[in-house]
């Protein structure tokens, strides 16, 4: 029998609409499955139960004419995206009693949305790392199998939805964070055009590198999400891109994006890296049914190649040195502090010089494969990663192994470009294999009308974990089924 969470987000919210199920249900529904699991996956670092209790009941009572596609559906917040009277730890034990005094602007937009936040998702230290192991929270485990990773910084948020504990939820991603998490737990999750979602009200845009984001079961759940989050704030570094006709939901459900050139290739960017032969029988496969559904599919260069690096490399130093409380450096994670101390070093001159470069970079690289529509590569270099497999190395072999683990997804932060993670593929233990489509700068529109036609030709992407089913509902038990394979 279907259970509240088997539904998606926007099968939820049109049962709340036809009086089948409230808000406040859907709520509590979420909040058992949550106390029951959250601690097992690493989902949560907060969980706002009494403050999602209420904005289910304000949702409920909201006038039916006010109440958007996703009204009354709960979801949650990555720990690095201001809440206001909310602990806030940016992953960190040196922010562990921080709660920020006003909200990011997505918060206000899931807020204005009728959305309706459980908590504060599990990310890495400041972003910094594609896991999500840090001193405030139990590390953030694939609900497919505990012993990997769910990634990160989007870990907590990719482990909660891909466990049943939220349909949806708000990420960010600044060189991979939405869509490794995706591809590691068999979720679509979209990192939008630079500009397109706000990162304010605080920040500099940071190069331009990281944006916030939705991740979720369906394209269709996903682009629902990102309608909720591309609302234009004046004022903000990147001038937004015009939202389509219809917006992204439409172009989700109409699935059509014409014709197009699609260029593939599996050569590693930032790393010289052996890709995994399941990462690339994903692209095959995913190359196979775009030809299918009538699409032009060519190979092509990688746009970039491991010269792009060390400029990279330099940016990302920098971003590591965000302001931490006085006294507080030595609770960081050694990751964090081999960061911030290469940071440290870098000087405002080789960082606009390794700005200046990156861009000459990325101009070669949009040339070299401007007759394409849209780009197919793998997410990552292997399909999966175990917990504690990176923490466990000295902090400059981490950082060099998380750069082959993940060669392709920065690229595309660096060039602003709208990039997905699709579930398409499965390793021989049943376990999820991400591809990477990215469309042209501002046309995310189009990426997300072929991600949903790639999601039908695969016969849907809304699939399960055993974990998903080891929670009785009356009696909230786990059971001995939790950790591997499909439900």
């Amino acid at each position: 029998m279907a259970e509240p969470h088997d539904l998606t987000a926007l099968e939820q919210a049109a049962a709340i609409r036809r009086g089948e199920l409230s808000s406040v249900e859907l709520v509590e529904h979420h909040l058992r499955r949550v106390d029951a699991l959250g601690d097992t996956v690493g989902a949560f670092v907060t969980v706002t139960a009494e403050r999602a209790r209420a904005a289910a009941r304000a949702a409920d009572a909201a006038p039916a004419d006010t109440r958007g596609p996703l009204h009354g559906v709960p979801t949650a917040i990555k720990d690095l995206t201001l809440t206001a009277g909310v602990r806030t730890t940016f992953g960190s034990a040196a922010f562990a009693d921080f709660v920020p005094p006003v909200d990011a602007d997505v918060v206000r937009f899931l807020g204005d949305a009728g959305l309706v936040s459980l908590g504060k998702t599990t990310t890495s230290e400041l972003g910094c790392s594609l896991y999500s192991e840090g001193r405030v929270a139990p590390p953030a485990r694939n609900p497919w199998d505990l012993a990997y990773t769910a990634g990160g910084s989007s870990g907590g948020a990719a482990a909660a939805v891909a466990a049943g504990l939220a349909p949806v939820a708000q990420g960010s991603d600044g060189g991979g964070s939405l869509r490794i998490p995706a591809a590691l737990c068999g979720l679509v999750g979209h990192k939008p055009s630079r500009g397109l979602v706000s990162g304010g009200p605080l920040g500099f845009g940071a190069f331009g590198l990281p944006t916030n984001g939705p991740i979720g079961r369906t394209v269709a759940d996903v682009a629902a999400l990102l309608d909720v989050l591309a609302r234009p704030v004046p004022g903000e570094p990147y001038l937004p891109p015009a939202a389509p006709a219809g917006g992204y939901l439409g172009a989700a459900r109409a699935a059509d994006p014409g014709r197009l050139r699609i260029g593939r290739f599996t050569a590693g960017m930032l790393a010289d890296e052996p890709v995994h032969p399941d990462c690339v029988a994903a692209v095959d496969r995913a190359a196979a049914l775009l030809a299918d559904a009538g699409h032009e599919v060519v190979e092509v260069p990688a746009p970039l190649g491991p010269e792009a690096w060390p400029m990279f490399e330099t940016v990302w130093y920098a971003l590591a040195l965000a302001p931490v409380p006085a006294g507080r450096e030595g609770e960081l994670l050694p990751l964090t502090r081999f960061l911030r101390e290469r940071g440290e070093a870098v000087g405002a001159s080789r960082l606009m010089a390794a700005l200046g470069e990156l861009q000459v970079q990325v101009r070669h690289g949009v040339r070299r494969t401007a007759g394409c529509d849209l780009l197919l590569c793998p997410t990552l270099s292997a399909p999966q990663a175990p917990v504690g497999a990176f923490a466990a190395l000295d902090p400059a072999e981490d950082f060099d192994r998380q750069r082959r683990f993940s060669p392709y997804c920065a690229v595309f932060n660096v060039t602003g470009d709208p990039s997905v993670s699709l579930p398409v593929g499965r390793t021989a233990e049943g376990l999820p294999v991400g591809v990477l489509l990215t469309g042209r700068y501002g046309d995310d529109a189009t990426l997300t009308a072929t991600a949903a036609q790639l999601e039908h030709w695969c016969g849907g992407w809304d699939q399960h974990p055993a974990i998903w089913r080891a929670v009785d509902s009356a009696n909230v038990n786990i059971t001995s089924e939790v950790g591997r394979g499909p439900s």
